[in-house]
């Protein structure tokens, strides 16, 4: 065999590797899910973020036909000294994660009505730092789906947990006892309103996984959560030897949906 064809054929090889562990980031439709974690020092960089959001990003992100954009804001909670901004929203594809930011930065009309919060001085920046994570959805539930709440929006509570775990074996463990071991189910049996569990694909607290989960009021969520762990299910899980410590660490978020958020 001589250089050229062998050379033929490695890079046929590297681009069938690169298809193959693309298709399975898609496999059985699972979505790929982007969040964002905007960080302030203070409330006039939230506002400036807040009208950055409304005004120029999710027009924009929906003129690339991305569709559902979640944006929630923190519950007060007198332990946090900072506040933050998350944005949750499917992409149709990772390809289009790689081409998102040159695609907003030809659109004009985002640029311009961006200008304030993109073209901050750097002595006034918009916010403190900006975290970013990709998810591939779960197989229990491989879209995300924005739930059906009533009353008030300042008064709902989405619960986004982010779960750590010790190992990457224990991590598998995690994702499993969600979805093999019946966690996923039982949420929804409960009345959850899950809008979606996550696979950490790239972040910085991996391996770890995050899901959501809404209620209409603190007082629906509290109830719940009583009964998730009431429940024989759970009990039977929590003992099961093969989920046992499983998670090392968790975050949890009582977020609300800002005015201009999806759902």
């Amino acid at each position: 065999m001589d250089a050229f064809t062998r050379r033929i054929l490695f890079l046929f090889f590297t681009a069938f590797l690169a298809a193959l562990t693309f298709g399975f980031a898609q496999v059985g439709n699972r979505q790929i899910l982007h969040l964002r974690k905007y960080i302030f020092n203070d409330a006039e960089q939230e506002r400036l973020t807040d009208y950055y959001m409304e005004e120029a990003l999710l027009p924009a992100l929906k003129r690339q036909g991305i569709k559902q954009i979640g944006v929630f804001k923190s519950h007060a909670d007198p332990k946090d000294s900072l506040r933050a901004i998350f944005v949750l929203h499917p992409l149709n594809s990772l390809n289009q994660l790689a081409s998102l930011d040159k695609a907003l930065l030809k659109d004009e009309l985002y640029i311009k009505v961006g200008a304030p919060f993109l073209d901050a001085p750097y002595d006034k920046p918009p916010y403190l730092r900006m975290e970013s994570v990709l998810l591939k959805s779960f197989v229990q539930m491989p879209a995300m789906k924005p739930p059906k709440l009533e009353g008030e929006r300042s008064k709902r509570v989405y619960e986004l947990r982010n779960y750590e775990s010790p190992t990457e074996a224990k991590y598998r463990s995690k994702v499993a006892m969600f979805n093999e071991g019946g966690e996923v189910a039982l949420f929804d049996r409960l009345g959850f309103n899950a809008v979606f569990y996550g696979e950490v694909l790239s972040g910085a607290r991996m391996p770890n996984l995050m899901y959501m989960t809404t209620f209409r009021d603190m007082v629906s969520r509290d109830s719940l959560w009583q009964e998730f762990f009431d429940s024989e299910k759970w009990k039977s899980l929590e003992k099961d030897p093969q989920y046992q410590h499983n998670v090392n660490h968790a975050d949890i978020y009582l977020l609300y949906p800002t005015p201009y958020s999806d759902y």
